[in-house]
């Protein structure tokens, strides 16, 4: 056994709908990172962008949103000569094992998705005859989709928020029944992995920070764009001098994730003594500011040479492929549709 197959697998897919914002950052891009520069872990990050195409139909979107997100990743410090980063679309055996796995996957498995009920009950609530107006079937058979991902590499764990949790049982379901129709130890049985103590960011209205609720503070909003942003963080109405609640605060909350421990205890300290909410979100302002200064001059210039994120991701794709095209061979044969000779 070789020391690469020695390693840990951990895999993760970032969606490509939009920008990334500071709660992807503190909930999934740093502890990703992180993990790209351990030795002893092999890393598989990739842009989700077949998955982009359930909920988004605006072209220009997703190739933009590809572009900010590679740039992204890259400017923060992505070790892609230990980990693997590569577009989803660039690997053609991922639908092509999708298919396989559909093929094998019960439809009641799918019927008890999550997403999908919760779109069935969204038109039922709104008297809808058919309780699956408007519902693809991308949207229906993506958990197959993300255990393609996961199981072309063997992934032995997959960094979820508690929400995605079903989606890994899924995916160990269908690679139980793949492995028992065809006799063999095809896929390993990956693992949800979810950190408790990775902070999730509220946004400017105090609830979480999500596209969905269009209340993101962007990673790398330009400075003026940034204190703009940092200013309309929703806030009481309590007095300067009026001792405040750090534990119920958006501004600290934010604050406590990209400042140290010192300076964060500092800060409870003058919210006891009720700082002024001006003062608390200029504190904020220049604590992130000062964070994402250098990574935002290297994301800008990443963003004028697409042609670099091109190359990079291209060469993720080849070591991605170097993998996924002998796992094919092996699953075409064992499913009947290898080579005569």
């Amino acid at each position: 056994m070789s020391a690469a197959s020695e390693k840990t697998r951990v895999l993760t897919g970032i969606t490509t709908t939009g920008t990334p914002h500071l709660g992807n950052y503190v909930g999934a891009i740093k502890p990703a990172i992180e993990a790209s520069q351990d030795p002893t872990v092999q890393s598989y990050y990739f842009l989700a962008d077949l998955h982009a195409l359930i909920k988004c139909q605006e072209p220009g979107r997703v190739q933009e949103s590809r572009l900010e997100i590679a740039a992204t990743w890259l400017a923060l410090g992505l070790d892609t000569d230990n980990a693997i980063f590569y577009q989803q679309s660039d690997i053609p055996e991922i639908p092509e094992l999708t298919w396989m796995l559909s093929c094998v996957c019960a439809k009641g498995l799918m019927n008890r998705a999550h997403a999908y009920k919760a779109a069935v009950a969204e038109n039922e609530a709104a008297g809808n005859q058919d309780p699956d107006k408007g519902i693809t079937m991308g949207l229906f058979g993506y958990p197959v989709l993300m255990a393609a991902d996961i199981l072309m590499f063997n992934a032995n764990r997959v960094p979820v928020g508690r929400d995605q949790i079903q989606h890994i049982e899924m995916a160990r379901d269908i690679a139980g029944r793949f492995n028992h129709l065809f006799k063999g130890d095809y896929f390993t049985q990956p693992e949800a992995v979810v950190d408790d103590n990775v902070a999730v960011l509220n946004g400017l209205d105090g609830r979480k920070m999500s596209k969905s609720y269009n209340n993101t503070i962007p990673l790398f909003a330009p400075e003026k764009k940034l204190l703009k942003l940092v200013r309309k963080i929703k806030t009481n109405s309590l007095e300067p001098g009026e001792p405040k609640d750090p534990e119920t605060c958006t501004l600290f909350q934010i604050y406590s994730a990209f400042a140290t421990a010192e300076e964060t205890a500092a800060m409870r300290t003058e919210y006891e003594n009720g700082i002024g909410w001006g003062e608390a979100k200029n504190r904020l302002f220049e604590t992130l500011n000062e964070q994402l200064r250098e990574p935002r001059e290297r994301y800008q210039a990443l963003l004028e040479d697409p042609g670099h994120i091109e190359a990079v991701l291209k060469k993720g794709a080849e070591r991605a492929r170097e993998e996924a095209a002998p796992t094919m061979d092996r699953l075409r044969q064992a499913v009947g549709l290898g080579r005569f000779v």
